[in-house]
């Protein structure tokens, strides 16, 4: 690693051995096993996104990532999907290091997690829900604010990282606009132990996404990131497309067709059932209080995005994003940001009033 920046040892890189308190975040249909073990190369903690996976495709893709890494990286998961279990099994046999989840994981999948020496870092939005997974045994979280891409809050990370930082006793890793080492000082100046950083590692070098959408993130400026509520029923930050438009235009009964096909679609592409996409549409329910309106719409979000991440159709998908876009305009390979982050961290700090 000689000729590489210094470390910043903080928990987070005690925690998890990674060099660099840097997460590249699990983005469904992004973090494939090529950004993942290219983040992990870089010594950051690469995140594979296994949602949109079934659980041999995402063994396959566990393996494939340990062929090409030795640096320890995370899988992302469901909570609240029926086969979370099966995919613990998959993290546990495979030897994966972390587990992280989009939404807060059962106090029994944190203790079994554990139990087999895997770190468990939930992603969570709001100060009382960090609360919780730390009184279930959590080894961190990271705290997304609303500046951040796809499912978000409106509490900006300036607000909700001191919050969640004064409330709980395990490292906590902040997300939600940050893209260089500025922003990883400020995390750390407010307490976070890192960051985490998604539509930033989307656009490298190393991200499978088609070249022609990485090029409307490009040239997308800060006030064309925008949330709206239309793809799923949920906040959901994303550019602004004419399709996005068109979906805000669009009835509620239109909205439900639409999610009704998608929803043949993902089981199809997924191998799930229709029992099965029933069993977590209830738990979704639950878990976030929605209708089943809601719980239908939701069938959009892998859908659209696959459209948009894997077959380059900017027309038919949506592009979750951060607002963080409007200030990217290149595509760095994750070495190349990586370094370029913790060389701007230490010149930061250096540059700080003594």
């Amino acid at each position: 690693m000689s000729g590489r920046p210094a470390t910043i040892a903080t928990a987070l890189t005690e925690l998890t051995g990674v060099r660099y308190p840097i997460v590249q975040t699990g983005m469904g249909w992004v973090a494939g096993p090529r950004l993942v073990s290219a983040s992990a190369n870089a010594g950051a903690l690469g995140i594979l996104a296994s949602a949109t996976m079934t659980v041999e495709q995402l063994r396959t893709a566990v393996r494939e990532v340990k062929s090409r890494t030795d640096a320890p990286f995370g899988v992302n998961l469901r909570a609240d999907a029926g086969d979370a279990g099966d995919r613990v099994d998959v993290i546990v046999e495979q030897g994966v290091r972390v587990a992280s989840f989009a939404l807060a994981p059962s106090q029994e999948l944190i203790g079994r997690l554990k139990d087999a020496g895997v770190v468990v870092i939930p992603s969570i939005g709001a100060r009382r829900h960090a609360e919780k997974v730390a009184a279930w045994g959590a080894d961190a979280v990271v705290v997304q604010g609303g500046e951040g891409g796809g499912h978000t809050g409106d509490v900006a990370t300036t607000v909700l990282l001191p919050q969640v930082v004064d409330a709980v006793d395990i490292p906590v890793v902040a997300a939600g606009g940050f893209h260089d080492g500025r922003g990883l000082v400020a995390a750390l100046a407010y307490g976070a132990a890192g960051i985490a950083m998604g539509t930033r590692f989307l656009l490298t070098s190393d991200s499978t996404v088609p070249a022609a959408v990485k090029e409307k993130y490009l040239a997308a400026a800060v006030q064309d990131v925008t949330v709206t509520t239309e793809v799923d029923g949920m906040r959901h930050r994303m550019l602004r497309t004419e399709l996005v438009d068109a979906l805000e235009r669009s009835g509620r009964t239109t909205a439900l067709l639409r999610a009704v096909r998608h929803a043949a679609a993902f089981r199809k592409e997924s191998g799930a059932t229709w029992a099965g996409l029933v069993r977590d549409g209830l738990a979704m329910k639950h878990g976030k209080n929605l209708s089943w309106s809601q719980v239908l719409l939701a069938a959009n979000t892998p859908v659209m995005l696959k459209a948009s991440m894997v077959e380059g159709r900017t027309d038919r998908g949506v592009m979750a994003s951060g607002q963080v876009a409007g200030l990217i305009d290149d595509l760095p390979s994750c070495a190349e940001l990586v370094d370029r982050v913790m060389a701007d961290a230490h010149a930061t700090l250096e540059s700080l009033p003594q």
